[in-house]
């Protein structure tokens, strides 16, 4: 494969995974945690064969949040484990269970999975997980948060109570550590900071502009700069086609990417941008975890991130590999407040840059003005009743 030397995160887990150990894995993104589960998880069946050639028993599970973490995990695993003629079965929603049945005839040796297809594919009989003696949960603090609690405690009451267990991610937020305590039994705990895993050489960028320049801005930018691939972070999917379609329109290779395409059209699109078809693909944070994109030069926050963790893994989608890259955010007056407290947990010093011809204009609105009765303050916002009552007041007094 090229590689001559395990990165930190893959010196460190190694061992540990093939002695049979519960890991507990956190290192920065494009680290190469996906070769530090996936290397001994391909050497344990080389160790222990299965015992019969007529069916294949699932004693590998990698459980992941999305489809397309799914693609790129089971890629991984058939290249490593073909030569040893071992089967993997990827499988996950958004497209039609029939094939990923006929695909599952026979069994498989390791089985990449959402949770909600792979639960689908139990209850129509399609496969079994009671052989499994290695779980992965890839992007583990995603699969451990609320979206995923019921669907992922499913899986566990499936599984033996006696297997290996490796948790695998970039972050783990406090909310979840409890939870990925009761899954371990005596982990190997690995945590691998960003300078010991030579920290990416990533450039990053704070902009301040106004709501309503952004685009011209991404375009200026783009334009200036010579970006020829740009990930375009935005909050909503119709924030995503709003800005796609402006920047078609203004004639940039630009196109959406989120949830609500079907899965063939959010593979065909990443695949595109992958190879060049598109220059700027506008996406939700949908690709902020998991997703390799080779060589990618630029990520825009076109909209702040929710929280400082969803910042590190949308920013990670550039400068991996030893690739250098660039990371820039706009920041609108109505969510500086929210910029400071990213930087603050992210201990960052990033000066908010004005570019020239996008001076802001914008003015902040004075606290004094958000506790007037205009809706600041929880529990100060007038109601239906009280706007009603101030209206009917303002008319009896021009009446008088």
């Amino acid at each position: 494969m090229g590689l001559y030397a395990p990165t930190p995160i893959q010196a460190q887990a190694i061992a540990p995974a093939l002695q049979g150990r519960d890991v507990w894995a956190t290192a920065p993104t494009g680290s190469g945690k996906t070769l530090a589960f996936a290397l001994p998880l391909v050497q344990q069946h080389v160790l222990h064969p299965r015992q019969t050639n007529f069916r294949r028993p699932v004693r590998t599970l990698v459980l992941v949040p999305t489809r397309e973490l799914a693609v790129q995990v089971g890629d991984v695993l058939t290249h490593l484990g073909y030569p040893l003629r071992l089967k993997v079965a990827v499988v996950y929603g958004g497209v039609s269970i029939n094939p990923q049945m006929m695909g599952l005839r026979g069994g498989a040796d390791i089985v990449v999975a959402t949770p909600g297809r792979l639960l689908d594919l139990v209850d129509h009989n399609a496969l079994r997980l009671q052989d499994v003696r290695h779980l992965v949960l890839d992007e583990a603090d995603r699969l451990l948060d609320l979206g995923f609690t019921d669907e992922l405690q499913r899986v566990l009451a499936l599984l033996p109570a006696k297997r290996q267990t490796l948790l695998f991610s970039a972050t783990f937020a406090d909310n979840v550590q409890a939870l990925a305590q009761g899954l371990l039994h005596e982990p190997v705990c690995i945590t691998v900071q960003a300078q010991e895993a030579q920290a990416p050489d990533i450039r990053q960028r704070a902009i301040a502009v106004d709501e309503k320049k952004r685009t011209a801005l991404l375009r200026h930018l783009i334009a200036e700069n010579g970006w020829k691939r740009v990930l375009v972070f935005v909050a909503t999917r119709y924030a995503c086609e709003h800005v796609a379609d402006k920047l078609y329109k203004a004639g940039m290779y630009a196109t959406g990417f989120h949830g609500e395409m079907s899965q063939g059209a959010r593979q065909q699109v990443l695949d595109e941008f992958k190879t060049g078809r598109w220059d700027v693909l506008v996406t939700t944070d949908l690709a902020s975890r998991g997703i390799d994109i080779a060589q990618l030069p630029v990520v825009v926050n076109y909209d702040l991130p929710r929280s400082a963790t969803d910042y590190t893994h949308r920013i990670g989608r550039t400068g991996r590999a030893g690739a250098s890259g660039d990371a820039v955010s706009f920041v609108t007056v109505a969510m500086q407040a929210h910029w400071k407290l990213i930087q603050k947990r992210e201990k960052l010093e990033l000066a908010l840059e004005v570019v020239p011809g996008f001076e802001p204009t914008d003015t902040p609105v004075q606290p004094s003005a958000l506790n007037d009765g205009t809706g600041g303050v929880k529990g100060k916002r007038p109601s239906k009743k009280d706007k009603l009552r101030a209206a009917q007041a303002q008319g009896s007094s021009r009446s008088d």
